[in-house]
């Protein structure tokens, strides 16, 4: 989703954005701007996983790209808006590292390359939803001086799953 907005307070673009926009363009803009971001949201939205997998299983976690869930030992694990769009980025490159430039990019928009703390501290609160230990992460690695990793363990793969119930 992308907000058109006379309004470019900050706090009013990070709600907007928390709140499930994936970009936001302020008022006044150009058609060509307007077009790009466009372009971008519709190759953003053509990303598949690898082979068009849909789940990935890790341990007791289990993330279903296509319902946009998560269960943990069975539960279903309540994300934001800005969490599932972070764990997605995530897990459309499991076992990859994914630079916190990449990740503020594609889950905060263009705009917002300076918020480098983004990525940081919405990894945490993932961490608290996912991982047995959160302060001895297991799943959401952090890869120094790069960005982050969602490690899958050997034997654990993405698979094309029907969704959880």
């Amino acid at each position: 989703m992308l907000v058109l907005s006379a309004r470019s307070h900050e706090r009013q673009k990070v709600d907007a954005l928390d709140a499930g926009a994936d970009d936001y363009l302020t008022k006044p803009f150009g058609v060509d701007e307007l077009l790009a971001r466009l372009r971008v949201a519709l190759r953003h939205a053509a990303q598949t996983t690898r082979a068009g997998e849909s789940m990935l299983r890790i341990g007791d976690v289990r993330i279903d790209l296509e319902t946009k869930t998560v269960h943990r030992a069975g539960m279903l694990v309540r994300l934001t808006a800005t969490e599932w769009r972070l764990l997605e980025a995530l897990a459309k490159r499991a076992d990859r590292a994914v630079t916190s430039h990449q990740l503020l990019r594609e889950v905060w928009g263009p705009g917002h390359a300076e918020r480098g703390h983004y990525p940081r501290i919405y990894i945490r609160q993932l961490r608290q939803k996912l991982e047995v230990q959160p302060a001895r992460p297991a799943l959401l690695l952090t890869e120094t001086s790069v960005g982050y990793r969602l490690m899958v363990p050997s034997g654990e793969t993405l698979e094309d799953l029907a969704p959880l119930s």
